[in-house]
């Protein structure tokens, strides 16, 4: 794990904690609001399958690190990112984001970078859907949030009462800065204009039990960005780098491999 203090055009130094696995081409992984923990097993598994460098940063806010005040939207996470691969001079980077993780790489390539060759958004949330009314996540209880999230949500249920007061606390920070991003409805009514201007090629999957992000948003997306794919992966929710890891590793290779 590597600590960096990046200097962002427009916000000042952020700190920024990235985990690195694996060699070869530059993968950059972005996690959602089930924290960093929630993709680090697949990015381990990913760079290993595809032989690639997999870089995973921790949201500022996020596991205990901490959150400069102008670091406050997914927009300003998206410069955050942009300005890591300047930092660490980076080219050829495919950006690969899931939930929030998805809505900040929209937003990477809504605001463009030379340094990003293709993006992959995984059950992404952020833009506003006619017909399809977001769901009050932070409504949801913990039981209510695996039933949202998973098409076998019995196999991915955890008991708050097994936690220590640590990780309860840790659990509790989250999802406060998870807030602080997203705001109340998770969406932002001026991605779907601004997608149009995207020129790196795109993949957009979506779980098809998903039910925080349902596949009308994963299409929503595609059809917003010029010439992107879409996937949908079957018995799959909001999380299929931890439900269905195979399947997800499989259609991202295949997209990296012919973009």
């Amino acid at each position: 794990m590597a600590a960096y203090d990046i200097r962002v055009p427009g916000i000042g130094s952020v700190p920024v904690t990235v985990t690195e696995t694996g060699s070869g081409p530059v993968h950059l992984l972005l996690h959602g609001g089930a924290g960093p923990q929630s993709v680090q097993e697949f990015a381990e598994r990913y760079a290993q399958a595809q032989s690639v460098r997999v870089l995973t940063p921790v949201h500022p806010g996020f596991g205990g690190t901490p959150r400069p005040e102008a670091v406050a939207t997914i927009a300003d996470l998206a410069r955050v990112y942009r300005a890591l691969l300047d930092e660490l001079e980076l080219d050829q980077v495919t950006v690969i984001g899931n939930s929030i993780g998805g809505w900040i790489t929209a937003e990477m390539a809504a605001q463009g970078s030379d340094r990003i060759a293709a993006a992959v958004l995984i059950c992404a949330v952020g833009v506003e859907v006619p017909g399809v009314t977001p769901v009050d996540f932070f409504g949801l209880q913990l039981d209510e949030i695996a039933d949202y999230s998973y098409y076998r949500p019995d196999a991915f249920r955890i008991d708050p009462s097994t936690f220590s007061p640590r990780q309860l606390e840790a659990m509790a920070a989250n999802r406060v800065t998870l807030q602080v991003y997203g705001g109340e409805r998770m969406t932002d009514p001026s991605l779907t204009e601004r997608l149009a201007g995207v020129k790196a090629p795109v993949l957009v999957i979506s779980g098809e039990s998903d039910r925080i992000a349902p596949p009308e948003v994963g299409r929503a997306f595609a059809a917003a960005i010029p010439g992107a794919r879409y996937e949908l992966l079957r018995e799959t929710g909001h999380l299929p780098q931890l439900e269905t890891p195979d399947q997800l590793v499989a259609a991202i290779a295949a997209f990296v491999a012919g973009k």
